[in-house]
Parts: structure tokens; C-alpha cells; sequence
């Protein structure tokens, strides 16, 4: 079998006196789509910004493509492509500029940095507007001009953080297109930070990050089918009163959560008639649905999936 694209082993990172990644331990294989989903605060910007070579790693081990992080940046460098949140693009510059500048970044030239020029701005469908200058464009073909310098060089592993920021949501679609081409087409590891539940829903699977520790990593249907039922949620005046009459009379777990009470069941409809004909003076709405990325988090964390985080530096 081939070695991981990524192998982290036992990664922690300081800031000072705060620690923004706690023992963290994982693996990505080559070909996967792999998403670290968190909130703000929740150590995806620190380990984007490791995994992508900006700063040293200072505890633990990682392995990229099957080079040591703390001793080959530069090889590990010319295997990469990174596409950041912030825009990296030159503004002033023309698209066919911005990309031929990048790929002199990568020593090529000449022939075969036109043609691979050009074979990227066909791929992404921006062959038209390669004399335009990137101020013009809107944000979605901003976005496919990152992707382009990201992809000239042909990089064995794609890292891009929070990829869908300030995207619409038919340049969302058009960007998970090229993704999956990229990922089929050319074998390359995709590996993303979000914060957007939907988002991390197409990835193989899923590293969920709650204040600088992995919390749960797997497959999206598994990670959802791993929450003990369906997700109830009751709006009440006085939350802690009614969690603990509902785990009096009932012996179930329920959770005070957003000036609310949640708690999971199986056949959940089924207790939309029994919390209320036991309560019907405490419940004032009462909602049933089935688990998500979201109950998954609450789940493992018992906070609601939020940007409650201080942020990362």
C-alpha cells in the first residue's frame, strides 16, 4: 500500500501561552477529499498554515508525501499546491500575468510554461478573460485564478483554507466541479479547511476540531449515523428545570444547549406526544430532525457549532 499523503503524529503548537492545536494525530490518504471542519478558534487556521510549510511545526511529527516536515520544506513545497483564504493574486496584474509570474515561482518557463498557461486557464474556464485584469473579475473567477496558479506546477497534494469564502453559490458549484475533476482527472490529495457544514458534506471524510483537538474524524454517513438518534429540541422558559424533569421522568440524557433542551432519541416523532403531554405547560415549540454534521458536533463537543472561539492567530 502507499504511504499517507499526510501523517501527523501527536502535533501541538503554542502561541505564547495559549495553545491553539492539542496532540493532534492523524492521517490522509493519497486521492482522498479530507475536511478539517470547525468553528472559528477551533485550530484549522494553525494547522493549515503547519501542513502548508508559513510555520515551523513545534512538537510531534509530520510527514508530507513522504517527507519529513522538519527537515524537507523544499521539497515538500514543490509537491504542493496551496490555495489561501485570502486572495494571493495580483489585482493590477492580468490573469495570463498572474500566472506566468507563478510559474516562474516554480522554475518553469518558455514552452512549457505556456502550455501549461494555457492548459490551465482552459481547464478552469477562463481562457476568455486571460487579458483582463484581476480587479475586473468577480470573486468566483478570482477564486479560479488561485486555483490555476495552484495547479501549474501539478502538485501532488492541494491545501486550500476555507476554499468557498465570499463565493456564491453557483461559483461554490463550479469550484467542487473542478475539485472533483482534479481529484479523478490527476489523482491529486484535496485537503480543505471549512467552517460550512454543507461543504465538508462532500469530502471522503470528515476531521472535526473543536479548540485545538480532533473530536471525531470519519466519513460524513458515518460520523451522522454515530449520533444516538434523532435530534429533539424543545424551547422552554426555564431550560434547567425542564432537562431535569424530562431525565426524572423519563431516565433519558437531555442537554441544555442555546436557551434550549435538546436531546436524542430514536423514533424521535414519537416523543414530540410524550414530552408534551408530560410538560404541556413548560414546551413551548418542539422540533424533530434527523442527525446532521451539526448534532455530530454538539454530540462530541456540547456546544452548538458556532464561530464562539477566540480568533486564530
Amino acid at each position: 500500500m502507499s504511504a499517507p499523503a499526510i501523517n501527523v503524529s501527536h502535533l501541538t503548537h503554542r502561541y505564547g501561552q495559549r495553545q491553539a492545536i492539542r496532540d493532534l494525530t492523524f492521517q490522509v490518504e493519497q486521492g482522498e477529499v479530507f475536511a478539517f471542519l470547525g468553528p472559528n478558534g477551533s485550530g484549522k487556521t494553525t494547522l493549515f498554515r503547519v501542513l502548508s510549510t508559513l510555520i515551523p511545526q513545534q512538537q510531534g511529527e509530520v510527514q508530507i508525501l513522504g517527507y519529513h516536515l522538519a527537515t524537507d520544506v523544499m521539497q515538500i513545497r514543490s509537491a504542493l499546491g496551496v490555495v489561501f483564504q485570502a486572495a494571493s493574486v495580483d489585482r493590477k496584474l492580468t490573469v495570463r500575468e498572474n500566472i506566468h509570474h507563478q510559474g516562474h515561482l516554480y522554475g518553469l518557463s518558455g514552452h512549457l510554461l505556456a502550455e501549461r498557461r494555457n492548459e490551465m486557464l482552459a481547464r478552469l474556464g477562463i481562457a476568455d478573460r486571460a487579458g483582463d485584469l484581476v480587479e475586473t473579475l468577480s470573486g468566483g473567477l478570482r477564486r479560479r485564478v488561485e486555483l490555476a496558479k495552484a495547479m501549474l506546477h501539478r502538485p501532488r497534494l492541494l491545501l486550500l483554507d476555507e476554499p468557498s469564502t465570499g463565493l456564491d453559490p453557483g461559483a461554490r458549484s463550479d469550484l467542487w466541479n473542478y475539485l472533483n475533476q482534479v481529484r479523478e482527472r490527476d489523482n491529486v490529495t484535496i485537503v480543505l479547511t471549512t467552517h460550512l457544514l454543507d461543504e465538508a458534506e462532500r469530502a471522503d471524510r470528515i476531521a472535526i476540531m473543536h479548540e485545538g483537538e480532533l473530536v471525531d474524524l470519519d466519513t460524513p454517513d458515518a460520523l451522522r449515523g454515530s449520533v444516538g438518534g434523532d435530534s429533539i429540541t424543545i424551547r422552554t422558559a426555564d431550560p434547567a428545570r425542564l432537562a431535569s424533569a424530562i431525565r426524572e421522568r423519563f431516565s433519558c440524557e437531555s442537554l441544555v444547549l442555546d436557551g434550549g433542551v435538546r436531546l436524542e432519541q430514536p423514533d424521535g416523532h414519537q416523543w414530540i406526544s410524550r414530552l408534551v403531554e408530560a410538560f404541556p405547560d413548560a414546551v413551548e415549540l418542539i422540533t424533530v430532525g434527523k442527525p446532521t454534521l451539526e448534532d455530530v458536533f454538539i454530540d462530541r463537543t456540547g456546544h452548538q457549532f458556532w464561530d464562539h472561539g477566540e480568533p486564530e492567530e
